[in-house]
This record gives C-alpha cells, structure tokens and sequence, in this order.
C-alpha cells in the first residue's frame, strides 16, 4: 500500500487525478500551506499542491524571475510553461514568502507567452505575517473574497455544511498522520523516513476520501508492524528547513545509515499538527487555524516558538542528529537555521547546516559526503 503513496508522490499528476478530471471535476492548485484546502473540497473540487519535482531545465523559470532567487517557485512556473500543469482549472497564489508572491505576477506574464499555460481562474490570496485578532479578522475577509470568487467562476455554492463536513474529514486525516509521527518517535520505527513522507505527500494529490481511506488501512497495518519489530537502524535524524518534497533526498540521507524519525517542514508535519475548530463559523475557524501556523518562519515573532517545538520533537523523538537544510536563496530558512544551529546545539543536539537547490540532485556526490561526514560526527 506504501507502493501507492510513493507512485503518487513520485509525479505531479497521477490516476487519481486523471480519474477526477475525467468526470468533469475542477482541480485547483495551490503553492502553500496557508491556503485551507477544506474550502477547495467544499467547493467539489479537488485541492493539489504545487510542487516542481522532474524538472530538468529552468529556462522558463529563470526567463521570469532571475537567476538569484529560490527555486522552488520558478520549477512550478517552468512546469506550468511546459504545460505539465494543464490539468489544473485554478490556481492559488499567496505571499508565503516574497519569492512566493512573485509566482502570482510572473505566472500571469508566462500565460501570455505560453498559451495554455495559465489557469481560467487565477486568484491572489494575501496572508498576514502576525497572529492578533485584527489580522485574524483580515485574512478571514480574504478567504471569504476567495470563497466568492471560486463561487462565482465555477458557477458552485459553498456551504456551512459542506465547509463543516470537509473540516471533520481533513481533521481525520490530521490525526491519522499525528499517530504515524508518534509512532516515528517510538524506539520501534515501523516505517522509514521514506516512506513516511511519500504518505505525507499523497495527501497534497489526490482526493481526499480515498486518502483518508488509504490512510487509515495503512495506520492499521503499521500498528501491527510497530508491536512486532523495527524497521529502524543506525542513527535517528530529524530533518528541519525549507520546502523539501524530493523522495530521493530522504533517501539519500537513510541511505548514510540513519533513520529520519521526525522533521518541521511544510510537507511534512507543520502541514497537520494542528486541528480545525469543528464547532464554531467555519470560515472563523479556519482562517484562525491557518494563520495560527507560527511553526513557519514567514511568521514575525514566533522563533521561540519554532525552537521550542523542535527541541520538543527532538526529545519526543529521540533524535541522535538534526539537519538543517535550506533551498539556496530561500531567505527565511537560511537566516533561521543559522540560529537554530547555535540554540540546538548549545542543548547538546548535533546539526549539520546544507544549502541546496530545490528539484533533481545534481549534486548527489556533495551532499551524500557532507551527510556522511555528520553522520561520523555523531557516531
């Protein structure tokens, strides 16, 4: 079943959403964890997380956004001017951080150059950078100017009750992946960091019924697995940073002998470590819940926050090493892993701080000895 998740975290599109297209429903793509994809699934429609994994060249990206900028968004953008991203009905583009928000205006450029390149619905969400309550109140007018324009170009009513009903079923499948962390964390490892994450990224790709479905007879089998015996071996690696969604990078790091037990990446466990409120408005409750995402850096103020948590999950986890890895350019990271290497390792936590690009690893040979060499240190 692990084989599913790792077919679809593998690609950007997949059978899931060829069979989805195929019955006339709209996919909606988006760039980041603050968008709430309950609103999305409301809608009818399925929510899909941009990614920019198989890229093999950036003359598109590059064309609109330069050279010395993160490569995150500019893969997305070289994807959809390849049209790799044709299956998409609409696009969300938000400011999770200013090279972000520049994927709003350079994608709009590329639409007139590549025909067929840009969505029929493209809309801008802006996001606050604090948690108060008058920033709470703004950004739930914006997710409420993204319900009506979603309303109005697809021609669909989104409800309370459907916005309730998408709330308890993606609630579900946070706490289903909350139980795989905890698990992660046990002595008993029934499952490689790998593979964990190939469950993790699924989740951003398909519908989410048959997810959550997957997802629970997974759980289920990795119980038994847990009771039985470990699949854990040598050292216990958290992985911290910028966007990573790579497959062949968790296992290049396993592959030095180590498991990855635990990670704060937007992929991965800050995307779902917290829940909805299912009793109050439910547009209330998730502009409250999204903005609430201090665990990210492009929220001002919250660094002892991120520490605390990470030291919490070290611990939680038992984590013999950490690595701190960020996308070149990415701002955000960069400048906070560099003091998240001097706090944690002044609590006795080994780091290892890596710069690298987003998409293939082209420097494999850099990487595997830069890990290896850490992995020494901590022997």
């Amino acid at each position: 079943m692990i084989s599913t998740f790792r077919d679809i975290a593998g690609t950007i599109s997949n059978r899931y959403v060829t069979e989805w297209k195929n019955r006339d429903k709209a996919v909606i793509g988006y760039p980041c964890t603050f968008i709430p994809d309950e609103i999305i699934h409301a809608a009818g429609m399925l929510p899909f997380r941009l990614r920019g994994i198989g890229t093999t060249s950036l003359s598109i990206g590059d064309t609109y956004f330069g050279p010395v900028i993160c490569s995150f968004p500019k893969c997305i953008l070289q994807l959809a001017g390849q049209g790799e991203y044709g299956f998409l009905d609409g696009a969300i583009i938000v400011n999770g951080c200013d090279s972000m928000r520049r994927l709003d205006e350079c994608w709009r450029k590329a639409g007139q150059d590549y025909q067929g390149s840009l969505p029929g619905f493209f809309h801008y969400a802006g996001v606050p950078h604090k948690i108060t309550d008058y920033s709470i109140a703004w950004y739930e007018d914006e997710i409420r100017a993204l319900i009506a324009s979603l309303e109005k170009y697809f021609k669909v009513r989104i409800t309370k009750t459907a916005l309730k009903k998408s709330i308890g079923l993606y609630n579900e499948g946070r706490r289903l992946l909350i139980e795989l962390d905890e698990m992660r964390a046990d002595s008993n490892v029934p499952v490689t960091g790998e593979e964990a994450t190939a469950i993790m990224l699924a989740g951003f790709a398909m519908p989410r019924e048959e997810y959550t479905g997957l997802l629970k007879d997974t759980i289920e089998k990795l119980r038994k697995k847990h009771s039985s015996h470990t699949a854990s071996h040598g050292r216990r690696i958290m992985v911290i940073g910028s966007t990573s969604d790579d497959l062949d990078f968790i296992r290049l790091i396993e592959e030095s002998g180590c498991t990855v037990v635990a990670d704060t990446m937007c992929f991965g466990s800050r995307s779902y470590s917290d829940l909805t409120d299912e009793k109050g408005d439910p547009v209330t409750s998730l502009a409250r819940r999204y903005l609430s995402h201090k665990l990210c850096p492009r929220m001002f103020g919250y660094y002892k926050d991120r520490l605390s948590y990470i030291l919490d999950t070290a611990k939680k986890s038992k984590v013999d090493g950490v690595i701190l890895q960020n996308i070149r350019f990415c701002d955000l990271h960069g400048s906070e892993n560099g003091i998240f290497e001097r706090d944690l390792e002044a609590q006795g936590i080994p780091c290892m701080r890596m710069e690298r690009e987003y998409g293939p690893l082209v420097e494999t040979g850099r990487i595997r000895m830069r890990i290896d060499a850490f992995m020494e240190r901590i022997g």
